[in-house]
């Protein structure tokens, strides 16, 4: 497992993170932002809803990398 698999791991992880609706999947289960904004907790639960809010804000550059790693896997074999 090399240093390019790691990084096509951690973009396959984002993706995954990025697709997640809020009104099908977050919202049911408690997950939703406006939940945890107010307050200063800093849960483990907390920490991963920050986490899903700031992937599905980054999409432009997901996509952007997305790209970049299709055009390499097809250039490089």
């Amino acid at each position: 497992m090399g240093f390019w698999s790691l990084l096509e791991g951690f973009l396959l992880f984002a993706n995954a993170l990025a697709i997640l609706n809020e009104d099908r999947f977050l919202s049911p289960r408690g997950w939703n932002f406006d939940e945890f904004s107010g307050g200063r907790r800093k849960s483990l639960k907390v920490q991963l809803v920050g986490l899903i809010y700031a992937v599905q804000y980054m999409r432009v550059p997901l996509i952007l990398l997305n790209i970049i790693t299709i055009i390499v896997k097809l250039v490089t074999g």
